[in-house]
């Protein structure tokens, strides 16, 4: 199957944060940028609250830290009512995606008359007053440089996601130190979710020459960082680079966003309450290999970025990115995690009903499909 050519002529939007700090020490130069603000707020978790005195913030600090991995509803409306009492005039984002969504939209909707309810979809936040800084603490999600945020409804289980031009940080600060004490099992989960980012927009029906350069890089720098940062998580080089891929990927995600690989995902969080990278990380290779017969010539970019043979074949794509993946540490038998075999066919329903992503896919993916790889990668 040939590959679609991509034209120049599509008209796309790119945002990115106003200011990013990269590298050793970057979080030291966050504290001059915020003096000019008295009162910050600082969204955090446990194992971050300690990187708050590395900033050397000055005036009124407050620091929440009681964030669900997978944060729902109720969870942000309890920031915001802590957010509401203090009034910052700016918010920081201090760990992971979960953590950096929230903070987009405690940033956003603090003294707003907006409910997250009210702006769940695209275009819909009203605007913003306090300022928005963004210090990632694990190299994933790359959170850290887009416009969305996702927060679950613990009714349906679902994520709603909420997108608006109001959420993108004014500075952005990637300092790989803030990464060292990641365990290397949550080093890989998360780096193979920063490659999803990338191949899911690189493979994706909407991908564009621009957004493919970044996506490129991000490819390549997992390719030559990832090992290394699992190996040693205090190789300097090896996180900055992982830094930086997950940033790529976040830059990707908003003019292009992710495909069938992250609708797939979602339901591992949801209903079986993985982790978003390890989530992604298991069905990354199972959906490389779905869709390498859409996108044989980018399939093969992938390989070889990864160190793999580059033969696109389906069976030996699946072959060697599982291998990949195993190789970093990573169990990649839902079975083995809880899932029972029951409970795949409604996952692979709930998968399907996130049409804004499974759309997205380069190859069209059926239910039927979906409870395929779930079997799998079972």
């Amino acid at each position: 199957m040939s590959e679609p050519v991509l034209s120049m002529a599509q008209p796309i939007t790119l945002l990115q944060p106003a200011r990013l700090e990269i590298g050793a020490g970057a979080i030291t130069r966050l504290a001059a940028w915020a003096e000019p603000y008295k009162r910050v707020f600082v969204v955090a978790m446990v194992p971050t609250i300690g990187f708050v005195d590395r900033i050397g913030l000055m005036g009124a600090v407050e620091t929440f830290i009681d964030i669900p991995p997978e944060p729902d509803l109720p969870a942000v409306e309890a920031v915001l009512a802590a957010a509401r009492a203090f009034r910052p005039d700016l918010v920081i984002g201090l760990g992971g995606g979960s953590v950096m969504d929230v903070a987009k939209l405690v940033a956003v909707l603090w003294d707003s008359e907006q409910s997250v309810i009210d702006v769940v979809g695209v275009g819909k936040v009203w605007g913003r007053r306090s300022a928005l800084a963004q210090v990632p603490t694990t190299s994933g999600t790359g959170s850290e440089a887009g416009i969305r945020s996702l927060v679950t409804n613990p009714e349906t289980l679902a994520k709603l996601a909420v997108e608006s031009p109001f959420m993108l940080a004014d500075i952005a600060v990637l300092d790989p130190e803030l990464t060292y004490s990641v365990p290397a099992a949550v080093t890989a989960a998360t780096g193979i979710d920063a490659l999803a980012h990338c191949v899911e927009s690189f493979t994706n029906i909407k991908a564009h020459p621009l957004i493919d350069g970044y996506a490129s890089l991000g490819i390549s720098l997992v390719g030559r960082y990832l090992a290394r940062a699992v190996a040693d998580g205090r190789d300097t080089e090896a996180r900055a680079g992982m830094m930086l891929a997950s940033y790529y990927g976040g830059v990707c995600l908003g003019p292009v966003n992710t495909a069938g690989g992250h609708a797939l995902a979602y339901p591992l969080g949801t209903r079986l309450k993985l982790p978003h990278g390890l989530a992604n990380a298991i069905i990354f290779p199972h959906m490389l290999a779905f869709n390498a017969s859409a996108r044989p010539g980018k399939t093969a970019v992938v390989a070889q970025s990864l160190g793999l043979s580059g033969v696109v074949a389906t069976d030996s794509v699946l072959a060697e990115s599982l291998a990949y993946c195993r190789g970093l540490g990573l169990n990649m038998s839902l079975s083995s995690h809880g899932a029972s075999e029951q409970d795949l066919a409604a996952w692979a329903e709930d998968a399907f009903a996130i049409k804004r992503l499974i759309d997205n896919n380069p190859r069209p993916l059926s239910v039927s499909d979906i409870l395929s790889i779930y079997r799998d990668a079972y």
